[in-house]
């Protein structure tokens, strides 16, 4: 069961879900786009709030335009104990929870109360609790998940610092350290470099990738991932996607250089 939590503090020229960067400011722009009356304008703690109606909303994603902010109202605000409900109603069809968004570890006491409240319940604690995150969590945030961390998938969206700056509006320092970190806690499920041709510099700096990705615990998978225009917006939608050959040829520098565990994509679209 994969959970999408709103709100991100990195701005990825290429992200492919702009709309869960930031978060909603109840201003109820988006409630007149909708065909169905699935949004309305309502009050919270005697505040605006625009209330969703998941049950009758078409996902015709006429609010996703209608916001200037470019967020989304479609979403539901679950505590711990509404979230075990909602992985107790689907036990039977899960292997585990993975936490992403956004940047999921923007809410770390809910991932960790969350995490801890599967791991000490004995018809909950099979599950695997997993983290897809862009690597910017402190150290400290980190050690604080770990007793109760199955693994985290991490993207390296650049290896050059100035590259990564550019792309995502935020150094890549912390992404390294986040990476070391977890592979020496035996924590780092996957890396993931996503290639854009032209754009990200993994094969410009292939000898420095290679040598640092096979100093990691040799459990760790390095997925490749191809670029594509779905979902995204803006200049992006100029930039040249990823195509097989461009993967497989990066794969095969990764090789030349000793990185093992590669993963491809399966399919190209």
């Amino acid at each position: 069961m994969v959970l999408f939590l709103q709100g991100c503090n990195y701005r990825c020229k290429n992200c492919h879900n702009p709309q869960t960067i930031d978060m909603c400011n109840q201003c109820g722009d988006c409630v007149p786009s909708c065909p169905t009356q699935s949004l309305q304008l309502t009050t919270q703690n005697n505040k605006p709030f625009v209330a969703w109606n998941m049950s009758s909303c078409t996902e015709c994603d006429g609010c996703l335009s209608a916001c200037n902010k470019q967020s989304t109202p479609k979403t539901q605000q679950l505590t711990v104990a509404d979230t075990l409900a909602l992985i107790r109603d689907n036990l039977f069809f899960i292997n585990g929870i993975t936490v992403t968004g956004g940047e999921a570890t923007l809410q770390l006491p809910y991932i960790i109360a969350l995490f801890k409240a599967i791991k000490s319940d004995a018809t909950l604690q099979h599950l695997s609790c997993m983290i897809d995150s862009n690597g910017s969590l402190s150290i400290t945030g980190w050690q604080m998940v770990l007793p109760y961390l199955d693994g985290a998938m991490i993207d390296l969206k650049a290896w050059n610092n100035s590259t990564h700056r550019w792309l995502t509006g935020r150094n890549n320092d912390r992404v390294l350290a986040t990476i070391n970190w977890l592979s020496q806690h035996q924590k780092l499920y996957e890396v993931r470099l996503l290639q854009i041709p032209e754009i990200t510099d993994y094969e410009q700096y292939i000898d420095d990738v290679a040598a640092y990705l096979i100093t990691l615990d040799n459990n760790a998978r390095i997925k490749l991932n191809a670029f594509q225009h779905h979902g995204v917006t803006g200049e992006s939608l100029n930039w040249t996607t990823c195509k097989k050959e461009n993967i497989e040829a990066l794969a095969a520098l990764l090789t030349e250089r000793n990185v093992t565990n590669l993963i491809l994509p399966s399919v190209y679209v």
